[in-house]
């Protein structure tokens, strides 16, 4: 039988294209695509979140630790030794967020780690140090990795008392310096009571690399201790943000021409951002019980990081109460009651044993009868032992938890997710850097060839 083949050198040179992509070992397979281009399928291992980092996934990781690396090494905000606010810019206008603004958000991070009561923390990210130079004066230890040596150097010259910085990334809490850092600064053995990720999670590539994280810091941290995950980018207001930032662009614009844009802007945004219901599935699996509570970000300034962010806090291990603790009363919120915000919302709190206030419209968010903003909401609770947390049925309100201590129980009864709980930037960072990659091995491999395009096939780019 004849070779097809050898009457069409074009399609012999396809298929030895084709056989040395196949054979690359970050591709599973590799397809001639009908417009005379080559589709390929990523290798799960070159992908892989776990047991350790693919080669692809560790290049987005690293992609990331070269820009921070940068932005420290330049300091261009940097107002203080405990104020370097370098990288910390608006969407829509590039321009340094204000400082005042900045402290804010630095002081409520604060106060929500320190309303958990830890002694010995471990910070994965620890950045410039916003929060360590803060924290540590309340701590018995504390323990910062980051992945910008320039910021562990910084930070370990800074010799603040009962602190250790180690280079390390987040999915590390078991290698070598970070246990050794532990032991130093904790005692031998002895573990972190919380371990905190705040403001990391928008450069992790997707969902499976946050739920090795997760899972990582969850088997860390003592029983009965906190995982606080802060200042993640929520998903579903995605389309708003990228709305905002192009009706600024262009106020003229008709609201479909605005729509579009702002869904393709989204589409391609390469940082991640999720719903608390995908940090609820990454938990589920956990051998001790997790109960986790979503908090809504209260600085007084109205930008991007009030209006689209917001915290997590894990709570590990058993619940604790003595016998016969009263359940949590749910109340609804309505914009009906007489009197100033501040009284309808002690009005709404007021009665006996612990509640949840729910469904107050964030007036950020709404353009509804009792909005209120976070801020506002923060302020008329005034020194009430409340949590000001985002509504897990809509996350466009927020709730009331009071005392603090029963903010889980806002998210026990969260109805099921009925649509993406995240975006996720790695498919599109292996969508582009994958085909790079086997351009440069073809070129090896036949010096003076030309490439064909190369393309990864859809829906086959994310980690496992």
């Amino acid at each position: 039988m004849s070779d097809p083949t050898a009457a069409d050198p074009t399609a012999a040179s396809t298929d030895r294209i084709t056989a040395l992509l196949a054979a690359h070992p970050w591709v599973a397979d590799a397809r001639p695509a009908p417009d005379g281009g080559v589709h390929v399928v990523p290798h799960p291992d070159a992908v892989a979140a776990t047991p350790e980092p693919g080669p692809l996934l560790c290049e987005h990781l690293d992609q990331w630790a070269e820009v921070y690396a940068f932005v420290y090494e330049t300091g261009e905000s940097r107002h203080a030794d405990d104020l370097d606010l370098s990288g910390w810019r608006a969407s829509d206008t590039g321009a340094p967020l204000p400082e005042a603004h900045m402290r804010d958000w630095v002081e409520r991070t604060v106060d929500l780690v320190l309303a958990q009561r830890p002694r010995r923390l471990l910070e994965l990210g620890c950045g410039t140090g916003l929060l360590a130079h803060r924290l540590h004066p309340h701590l018995d230890g504390y323990v910062g990795t980051d992945v910008a040596q320039v910021a562990v150097d910084r930070l370990t010259a800074a010799a603040l008392p009962r602190t250790a910085f180690v280079r390390a990334a987040a999915h590390e809490t078991t290698a070598s310096q970070v246990r050794d850092a532990v032991d130093t600064v904790f005692g031998p053995g002895t573990r972190p009571d919380c371990v905190l990720l705040n403001s990391v999670t928008q450069c992790f590539p997707d969902l499976a690399y946050l739920t090795a994280v997760l899972h990582g810091a969850l088997a860390a941290v003592e029983d009965g201790g906190t995982v606080i995950v802060g200042d993640n980018r929520h998903s579903d207001f995605l389309l708003d943000h990228f709305g905002r930032l192009e009706r600024a662009r262009d106020p003229e614009a008709d609201e479909e021409t605005i729509a579009a844009r702002a869904a393709a802007a989204a589409a391609a945004d390469e940082e991640l951002s999720f719903t608390p219901e995908a940090v609820r599935a990454a938990c589920a699996a956990q051998p001790r019980p997790v109960r986790m509570s979503v908090h809504a970000r209260t600085m007084a300034e109205d930008t991007e990081l009030t209006r689209y962010r917001y915290d997590l806090v894990l709570r590990v291990g058993p619940r604790h109460g003595a016998p016969g603790t009263r359940p949590v009363r749910r109340v609804s919120w309505a914009a009906r009651q007489e009197g100033g915000l501040a009284e309808a919302v002690r009005a709404a709190l007021g009665g006996d044993g612990p509640v949840v206030l729910r469904g107050i419209p964030n007036a950020l968010l709404l353009d509804a009868p009792g909005a209120m903003t976070p801020y506002a909401l923060r302020r008329a609770l005034g020194g009430v032992d409340a949590a000001v947390l985002l509504d897990t049925a809509d996350p466009r309100t927020l709730a009331v938890a009071a005392p603090a201590s029963c903010a889980p129980a806002a998210c026990e009864d969260a109805p099921a997710p009925t649509g993406p709980t995240a975006h996720e930037p790695f498919p599109l960072f292996v969508g582009r850097r994958l085909p790079e990659v086997l351009r440069d091995h073809l070129r090896r491999a036949e010096p003076g060839s030309t490439p064909p395009v190369i393309t990864v096939a859809e829906g086959t780019e994310g980690g496992r």
